[in-house]
């Protein structure tokens, strides 16, 4: 060991002797890039270009239409609001329309006595039994048909002119 240590000792002293031969004082090449860097020209700068001053824009209706005013259109046809489908607002909602239809999982299936239910969770994961004529999803989504894997709905979504319509959605069973 005593050996082993000696020539580490010797080692290290070596190392530490060529790295500091490396430090001497000749800065000569430094000082003559220095003065070679100030001895050069130095070239002029452009000025700063002028900064326009804004002019700010003065809408004048002349003719256009008001852009804080939304644009009616008249249709020929019946009154989209009062005619077609509505939902029933006055209905008690069931649990499941807390949900947004894309957030609910189909489980599975049940034949009980004779009659079909679907088995579906929610986010929460609580798995609740639904049939036929049961509602579920924030569109007011009625189920119409339940197969093996896939729940059939009508919902009736807003048609973005005051009115609603049917529109059909499925829920389908994940894997």
């Amino acid at each position: 060991m005593t050996r082993f240590g000696t020539a580490a000792g010797a080692a290290a002293a070596l190392l530490a002797g060529l790295a500091l031969s490396g430090c001497g004082n000749n800065m000569s090449d430094l000082r003559s890039y220095v003065e070679d860097v100030k001895s050069r020209k130095s070239s002029d700068i452009e000025p700063i270009p002028q900064i326009k001053a804004y002019q700010p824009f003065t809408y004048r209706e002349q003719g256009r239409r008001n852009p804080f005013v939304a644009v009616v259109t008249t249709s020929s046809g019946p009154d989209r609001a009062s005619s077609g489908v509505q939902p029933d607002f006055n209905r008690n909602r069931e649990p499941l329309e807390e949900f947004p239809l894309d957030s609910l999982r189909m489980a599975g299936t049940l034949d009980i006595a004779g009659r079909r239910y679907a088995l579906v969770q929610a986010p929460d994961n609580v798995v609740h039994r639904v049939r036929v004529g049961n509602h579920m999803g924030e569109n007011f989504g009625q189920i119409v048909s339940i197969g093996d894997t896939r729940i059939q709905l009508i919902e009736i979504v807003p048609d973005g002119m005051g009115g609603y319509m049917k529109s059909e959605a499925a829920l389908a069973q994940s894997e």
